[in-house]
């Protein structure tokens, strides 16, 4: 019997083939589109599970009361003498505590070869929380002041196969420092991918004299903790436990709440608001999920609707099956069968297309992720898919077509009605509102990236470039360096600060002015900068002037931002005293906000004051009447003689301005990948519903032709019914997209309104596409001859 049914369903494949290669390529697109997002899913889900120790490590973060904008806000980075507190008063809790920094871009050389990499400065504890797999060494390798511990790709690129232990590395051209461990590298699905060396705690203290003194500085928030809690404790209430530990301490009256953020929710739940865990990336992970399911559901309606709406063809097999004794359970078994092949043969393209498309989607996801043939779990996966797939996509025609009349479907009296084309329509609308909705989203998340890109600046960032100064070779040199830079006709200007010019590292608390309330200490972003900063990043200002090499009492003056003015309450901010940690400045000039943090949000008060000894990133303004590589191979010359043992490395302003966008930019382009096979799956079915109307009236075109009907008309009568459904579909989705993406751009500050053109410019767009894909059929119907259809069959 079951090879019975397979020979039949074998047959109605290979005798309709056209509807066949619908039906199939739906399915495949739509089961490949599902293992696609299951495997972004799962390298979401075990995202630093790799880590031994990732159910006992968390980071020690704090809430602060951010009065600038009547908020509490979460922060990362704390003040160094945390550590001994939670040391000398928490440790029972705690199996081990460590400060660590991350380090950005160091030179690292060994004999000729030269490279830059990112890792951590670390105490020696923190090899004992990260735990890594080592490859040679000791795990404990940073209790020397002069120590280093690479990574197996790092060790491989500087020794090859040789013994890397005691070998010696320089590090930026300023002190060679002793292989004392290789770690095998972390996951590309881990915080620490980016995580190719460990040096020494003490190095770091020995070598930046401010990271000596913060030492003693409760105010300081500018490093970072991780702790792994003791086996036994609780993480709740280990929590509430420390949750005191920065309160009363020296400068901190704002409030501060000490938190534990478990490993287990950096990567998912990282996002907090007015204090409180609110989610995170979490919410992307359900949305993919639920578009995975709908993009499944839209694939499978085409097969119910082309299998149902071809119910005429099949009607004789069924009314001569149920005469002769088949039951409609039995009938049941063999459309669910058929649907299970055609899921099978389906299962068989999707891997393919899953393994073809896996590099571009990893290129567009920014992961690595591949095919895991080896586990068992994922052929479980993949077996589930398929009867799932088969269940749902054959359930209706199967119930729809074993209940045929047994007695009209022999008479020849049966006939596909409206009533029966009425669920056809409903599953078509649902397609279409799927389709409608993830369009919507779409255009939404490219608008409010763009809305953020397009942002007013508060400064010039074409023909900006930022050098890092890693290099004892450039301390002392600048002006010299500068002179240089400006004879040789690539450069129009040049200036220092403490951060680069579309970020700010510091954050400090701690300063005084007239009217302060004396109960807040509000937190302030900070950056300490040379002469020719503003004019090199072309400041806009709103009063006052900026540094300047004429006024000798510019070097305790200050620049505000208009937010920092704001918040001060300062009504004519240019002369006015400032005291920062008692030291008496004076504010020389106000400027428009810059966006230099997050391009989402509001500028947070900003003060820049002049610090020479601070200035640790250069920022060159290119000439622009100069070719941008003929001017950068004569910076490159000159950076060269300064410092010829260190390579000349630089980023454009605008690339780390659009770097703040990646993660949006991810989910717009992942949406859209998913959009448009969604829509290309939904035109599909309708092509495949537009071909079986034209070819069941085929006989009633040729009358109308002889008759004398025109093209036009004919393409109207054909195309009209499936225009309204998109329209339909529209009425549906555009209240609900309209929600969950009004919901969604709450998240930030800095947004665009949802606007009526973009769901009208949506509904247009969707009408012209499912006109299009009506319109091959339709058209082609209206021009076959009248006397080849109205032949008798």
């Amino acid at each position: 019997m079951y090879s019975n049914y397979l020979q039949v369903a074998w047959r109605n494949l290979t005798r309709n083939k056209g509807f066949a290669f619908i039906n199939i390529l739906g399915l495949a697109i739509g089961m490949a589109i599902v293992m696609l997002i299951g495997l972004w899913i799962r390298d979401e889900l075990t995202w630093n599970k790799s880590l031994k120790n990732y159910n006992h490590i968390t980071q020690v973060i704090h809430n602060w009361d951010n009065t600038a904008f009547h908020t509490i806000t979460t922060t990362y980075s704390m003040p160094i003498p945390l550590v001994e507190e939670l040391r000398s008063k928490y440790g029972g809790d705690f199996s081990h505590i460590a400060l660590y920094k991350p380090s950005v871009a160091r030179i690292l050389a060994y004999g000729d070869k030269k490279l830059s990499q990112n890792g951590w400065f670390a105490e020696p504890e923190m090899t004992d929380i990260l735990a890594p797999t080592m490859i040679a060494g000791p795990l404990h390798g940073l209790t020397e002041t002069n120590s280093i511990m690479l990574s197996k790709t790092l060790a491989r690129s500087f020794f090859g196969d040789t013994d890397p232990i005691n070998k010696m590395i320089n590090v930026d051209n300023k002190k060679n420092l002793k292989v004392t461990g290789v770690f095998e590298d972390f996951p590309a699905n881990s915080h620490l991918q980016d995580v190719h060396y460990l040096i020494s705690w003490a190095y770091l203290v020995a070598d930046q004299g401010w990271v000596k003194e913060a030492y003693d500085q409760w105010n300081n928030n500018s490093f970072f903790i991780l702790a792994q809690l003791s086996d036994k404790a609780d993480l709740n209430k280990v929590s509430a436990t420390v949750k005191g530990a920065l309160k009363g301490k020296p400068d901190r009256n704002d409030n501060p709440e000490v938190l534990l953020h478990p490993m287990s929710k950096w990567h998912l739940y990282d996002t907090f608001t007015n204090g409180k865990n609110t989610g995170g990336n979490i919410r992307y992970v359900w949305i993919f999920g639920a578009i995975g399911i709908f993009v499944l559901i839209l694939a499978c309606i085409n097969f119910m609707n082309l299998n149902t709406a071809r119910s005429q063809k099949r009607a004789r097999e069924i009314g001569v099956r149920k005469a002769i004794g088949s039951g409609r359970h039995q009938l049941m078994r063999q459309f669910l069968g058929e649907a299970l092949l055609v899921a099978f043969l389906s299962l068989l393209l999707a891997v393919l297309l899953v393994q073809l498309a896996l590099p571009f989607f990893n290129t567009l996801a920014s992961k690595v992720i591949g095919i895991p043939w080896q586990t068992p779990s994922f052929w479980g996966s993949i077996a589930g898919l398929t009867l799932l797939t088969g269940l749902l996509a054959g359930s209706y025609p199967a119930f729809y077509l074993s209940s045929l009349n047994t007695l009209r479907v022999l008479k020849g009296t049966f006939k596909a009605g409206r009533a029966a084309a009425l669920p056809r329509k409903v599953l078509v609308v649902v397609q279409f509102a799927v389709s409608v909705a993830l369009i919507i989203g779409t255009t939404i998340i490219y608008l409010q990236i763009q809305h953020a890109k397009n942002r007013p600046p508060g400064f010039d960032r074409n023909g900006l470039i930022n050098v890092s100064m890693v290099t004892p070779d450039l301390y002392g040199k600048y002006n010299t360096l500068r002179q240089d830079l400006l004879a040789s006709g690539a450069v129009i200007n040049m200036a220092a600060a403490s951060n680069p010019s579309t970020d700010i590292f510091a954050h400090f608390i701690g300063f005084k002015w007239p009217g302060k309330d004396p109960g807040i200490s509000p937190i302030f972003s900070v950056s300490w900068i040379s002469h020719d900063f503003g004019k090199t990043v072309n400041w806009q200002f709103a009063a006052g002037r900026d540094f300047s090499r004429e006024y000798a009492t510019d070097t305790t003056g200050m620049i505000l931002n208009e937010s920092a003015v704001a918040f001060m309450g300062l009504k004519d901010p240019v002369g006015t005293h400032i005291k920062f940690n008692d030291a008496d400045f004076h504010v020389v000039g106000v400027i428009k906000n810059p966006v230099m943090e997050s391009p989402f949000a509001t500028p947070a008060p900003t003060i820049f004051m002049m610090d020479y000894g601070n200035v640790t990133e250069i920022t060159i303004r290119l000439n622009p009447t100069m070719g941008t590589p003929a001017a950068l191979d004569k910076i490159a010359g000159i950076f060269r003689k300064y410092s010829p043992a260190v390579p000349f490395n630089y980023t454009f302003a605008d690339d780390d301005y659009a770097r703040k966008f990646s993660a949006e930019d991810r989910i717009s382009k992942l949406s859209a990948f998913f959009a448009v096979f969604a829509i290309f799956i939904s035109c599909l079915g309708i092509f495949g519903l537009a071909s079986f109307m034209a070819e069941q009236r085929t006989k009633e075109i040729g009358i109308r032709k002889v008759l004398g009907a025109s093209v036009v008309s004919l393409w109207g009568l054909l195309s009209r019914e499936f225009l309204l459904l998109p329209l339909l579909s529209f009425c549906v989705a555009m209240p609900i997209a309209g929600y969950v993406m009004h919901n969604w751009l709450k998240g930030y500050e800095y947004r665009i309104d949802l606007s009526v053109w973009i769901f009208t410019g949506t509904a247009f767009a969707t009408l012209f596409i499912t006109l299009s894909t009506v319109s091959f059929q339709a058209i082609r119907a209206a021009l076959s001859n009248p006397v080849n259809s109205l032949r008798a069959d």
